[in-house]
């Protein structure tokens, strides 16, 4: 009797015990959300601050707005690394020389066998509109930037049309601070491949790419070894009209949680790839779009099974700016074709 007992009162204790776990569960999952949301937003926060501490970002907000200088509105080039490599030192140039004058004018040129050597100020580089001017503080100047490349091919018929590589090292006061690399494909037969990333010294890399197709799929992403800190992916059916075409699937991931909305603008939430099926999601776009994101008028609200409610914006809000940034200069990188190409332009017309 004592035997039986015994196992009665284990039988119940582990009723108990399963009965209190599965009773915690929702509560644990309520949590686990909120936890894992707060922990991954602060996460990139941090990150996009050692990003934005680091001397490459400033390249990376450098813009060509203002900037006046044409090479003419049309022209076609064929340019590969061979016809351009060489060390190109930058040397004031005491000129009344306008946007319009030949980059190439204010650089001296010795040998190099295998790549492409930029050294110029950086205060020259982050003025576009004064790159091609002279201004007398000019000739106080060192020539602090270095961009090394080893990979260039510039094959441009048309803005329709165009093969494009430029794979380079990037040091600042002779210190490294990251490396870029862009592919782009233009055809009117192939569509559209382009794929352009940063990665910058203190081990973070941005990355955007899109692709055309039946299914477009642009993304864009910040990165540290293999996890991924923030991403957005958008997949669009191809319409008749537009670069983009119907939204049928957008997915937010940041750190462990990941926002998944459908073409029947359906919501999902994830936390480590685990379904929250209480988790309400609500998706507002301030305009219309062809590339909505957290970036550009796409705002995200969750609503917790407790109730509480928050938005990304509120958890990220000192980073959008920054991220902003880096996710507008991987669409141009400014600093980069502004001065290789035209310097490999000069070369190839013989300016």
């Amino acid at each position: 009797m004592k035997k039986i007992a015994f196992r009665l009162s284990c039988i119940s204790l582990l009723i108990l015990m399963v009965t209190s776990c599965s009773k915690t569960e929702p509560g644990v999952s309520s949590t686990a959300l909120k936890d894992a949301i707060t922990s991954s937003t602060q996460n990139l926060n941090s990150a996009m601050t050692e990003i934005t501490s680091n001397q490459a970002f400033q390249l990376l907000s450098i813009s060509s707005s203002g900037l006046t200088y044409k090479a003419g509105t049309v022209y076609s080039a064929n340019i590969p690394l061979g016809l351009v490599k060489g060390v190109y030192d930058y040397k004031a140039l005491k000129t009344t020389a306008s946007q319009t004058s030949p980059l190439i004018k204010f650089f001296t040129q010795s040998v190099d066998p295998s790549k492409m050597v930029i050294n110029m100020p950086l205060a020259k580089l982050k003025d576009p509109r004064n790159l091609r001017v002279y201004l007398k503080a000019d000739s106080s100047l060192t020539n602090n930037f270095s961009m090394t490349v080893t990979d260039y091919y510039n094959n441009y018929n048309s803005y329709h049309d165009y093969d494009y590589v430029n794979v380079a090292d990037i040091s600042i006061d002779k210190v490294k601070a990251g490396s870029l690399n862009i592919k782009s494909l233009v055809s009117p037969t192939a569509g559209i491949k382009y794929a352009s990333s940063f990665a910058f010294s203190n081990g973070y890399t941005a990355k955007y790419a899109y692709a055309s197709g039946d299914t477009t799929v642009s993304s864009f992403a910040i990165v540290k070894a293999s996890a991924a800190l923030y991403e957005e992916k958008l997949l669009t059916v191809k319409t008749d009209t537009g670069r983009f075409g119907h939204e049928s699937q957008y997915i937010l991931t940041i750190g462990d949680v990941k926002l998944v909305r459908n073409s029947n603008h359906t919501s999902q939430v994830y936390v480590k790839n685990v379904l929250q099926p209480k988790a309400v999601v609500a998706m507002v776009d301030a305009a219309l779009t062809t590339e909505p994101s957290i970036c550009h008028k796409r705002e995200i609200q969750i609503t917790f099974e407790d109730g509480t409610v928050t938005t990304i914006s509120s958890l990220i809000s000192k980073s959008i700016t920054d991220i902003t940034t880096l996710f507008t200069s991987l669409h141009d990188v400014y600093f980069a074709a502004g001065v290789v190409d035209w310097i490999g332009y000069d070369i190839y017309y013989k300016r």
